[in-house]
């Protein structure tokens, strides 16, 4: 769209340059084109995580990138959920998950199924996002505990560990933060 100079009640000009996109403009899939829809070849595998907020926002985000499915592990909590559902919006319904009683169980299930295991950490020898190489075959992401992060024995399973770049004085993200952040960039390589 070319740029309209309008004029304000106070006489005032500004350049309207973009026109938000209404729901229908946006062409979202129904829960049932989701589910018939190819997947990407990625599953999160959520590592003990205490907030159901988080939960909900993992699957809202595993929905919006055309995620295969959501492990969830341990304590994590498990739909249906009312707080889940608060930051889900509904992803539950389109996002395949699964619980298992502890991690390692998912862990054996995915290498069974020839899966890359990545944690999400902070670790000597992990490799940064951006310079991460996306391998061939489907992977596995495993984000952590908001205070402890990924299990020390899950991160001695894993293929690599993965760290996000971070330049402040923090050096943590929310794993909810961290979950799009590593998606968008695995997926748009």
């Amino acid at each position: 769209m070319d740029p309209i100079l309008i004029q304000n009640k106070n006489s005032r000009n500004y350049l309207v340059m973009n026109d938000k996109l209404s729901m229908n403009d946006l062409g979202r899939m129904s829960t049932e084109e989701f589910k018939l829809a190819q997947k990407k070849p990625v599953i999160i595998v959520l590592d003990n995580i205490r907030s159901l907020n988080n939960v909900g926002s993992a699957f809202r985000t595993a929905d919006a990138f055309l995620i295969e499915a959501i492990y969830l592990c341990g304590v994590t909590g498990t739909p249906p959920n009312k707080e889940i559902e608060k930051t889900a919006l509904g992803a539950t319904d389109t996002v395949i998950w699964k619980y298992f009683k502890t991690t390692e169980e998912a862990i054996a299930e995915l290498k069974d199924n020839n899966y890359f295991i990545a944690s999400v950490e902070q670790a000597k020898q992990s490799v940064m996002l951006n310079n991460f190489n996306k391998p061939e075959k489907s992977i596995a992401l495993v984000f952590g505990n908001e205070v402890y992060g990924v299990e020390q024995n899950i991160i001695d399973s894993s293929d690599q560990c993965i760290e996000i770049p971070q330049y402040g004085s923090k050096h943590s993200l929310n794993v909810s933060v961290t979950i799009g952040i590593v998606l968008w960039e695995i997926l748009k390589k």
